[in-house]
């Protein structure tokens, strides 16, 4: 019977839940933002639909890339490129409270369990390590002031972003490396997602504990090793039948 080391999960609709949410709208107001912000400060401008169209038109591009290899983008480094060539602001502060605006109409969608908190602190109470894993294009300081906002970003001090690394899940490596800094081993961590071409798949692959988190157990030929519903599960599974 393996003593459990670690839970790491996935961020949207597993620890956040965003759905459902008009995403494109989102993006739009968080561009109005941003763009707001840049005329607020002086600075010579192009109409906002040419702006927004400029941004739009590089994200899609980048996400159908990264979707096709398995390689992941960082947004802020996307709208360096754009704002050098319309001869903007490129400074690391000036493009993280950029990106930030970007990113808060759809965070003011986010929602979280009512339990989400107690659960964790009952996880961290049973001195299992705890860490986050997420497939994102969304810069990890932005998640981070997120996860500050909704109180949980003390309880995961290993976090790892696929725009900072450079690849997504379920590629081994991200898993790999997530258990390397938390310190466990594949076989006595758990994964939670709620997805199994991603986050099922992937913790598999390395030997992890995977559960699915979804209201019902999908068929498919990707199997995890447990099913929850809620978060307010994983205490009782842990102490149960791990």
């Amino acid at each position: 019977m393996p003593v459990i080391q670690a839970v790491l999960f996935d961020l949207g609709e597993t620890l956040l839940h965003y759905e459902p949410v008009d995403t494109l709208a989102c993006f739009e107001q968080g561009a109005r933002l941003a763009y707001q912000r840049l005329e607020q400060e002086g600075h010579r401008l192009p109409s906002f639909g040419r702006y927004h169209r400029r941004q739009r038109r590089a994200i899609k591009l980048a996400y159908a890339w990264s979707k096709l290899t398995g390689r992941e983008f960082n947004s802020m480094d996307l709208l360096g490129r754009m704002h050098r060539r319309m001869h903007l602001p490129v400074d690391a502060a000036t493009l993280r409270d950029l990106t930030n605006l970007f990113y808060r109409p759809l965070s003011d969608h986010a929602r979280q369990e009512p339990e989400t908190s107690d659960v964790l602190a009952h996880l961290r109470s049973m001195g299992v390590a705890l860490g986050l894993i997420s497939n994102t294009f969304v810069p990890g300081s932005a998640l981070d002031d997120h996860l500050r906002r909704e109180g949980l970003l003390e309880f995961f001090p290993v976090r790892v972003y696929s725009c900072n690394v450079g690849f997504r899940k379920p590629n081994p490596r991200i898993f790999r490396l997530a258990l390397e800094r938390i310190g466990a081993e594949a076989d006595r961590s758990l994964f939670v997602g709620d997805r199994l071409d991603v986050d099922v798949k992937g913790a598999n692959r390395v030997g992890m504990i995977s559960v699915l988190k979804a209201a019902a157990l999908p068929d498919g030929r990707i199997r995890p090793r447990y099913h929850i519903r809620r978060l307010a599960e994983l205490p009782a599974l842990i102490a149960r039948d791990l």
